[in-house]
């Protein structure tokens, strides 16, 4: 009897976890958040900086210019540099961090292109 008894209490321990399909709150925030690997988001950041010395946002819209012009890879690293916002109907963009509002993602990859290509080469020290 005690063996059946303790096997229903596994079991019953075993489905209540499985049960949970939303990660303990805190609050309304996710206690841990954890990113599995290899996400989009994690095959899409430029190039890794020195350790230690963190890059600037300049050099990391630099570092996307080395992946192919036009491809969904230099758009996903954009904008793992600057997270996309779209607006329905955004202004002109004035600078690099406008160009998160921009919808469609030709517009946006040019817009980015566009300032990325048009900052100084920054010297490699």
């Amino acid at each position: 009897m005690r063996m059946i008894l303790a096997v229903a209490a596994v079991l019953y321990s075993a489905s209540a976890f499985a049960q949970a399909d939303k990660p303990p709150m805190v609050g309304d925030k996710p206690l841990v958040q954890v990113q599995p690997k290899g996400t989009k988001e994690a095959a899409a950041k430029p190039a890794a900086a020195p350790k230690g010395k963190p890059q600037s946002i300049a050099a990391r819209l630099q570092a996307c210019l080395d992946l192919d012009d036009g491809t969904k890879d230099r758009l996903n690293c954009y904008d793992a540099v600057i997270a996309p916002a779209p607006k329905p109907k955004p202004a002109k963009a004035k600078g690099y961090a406008d160009c998160r509002f921009f919808k469609e993602e030709d517009e946006r990859l040019a817009c980015f292109n566009g300032f990325a290509e048009s900052i100084p080469k920054l010297p490699k020290t």
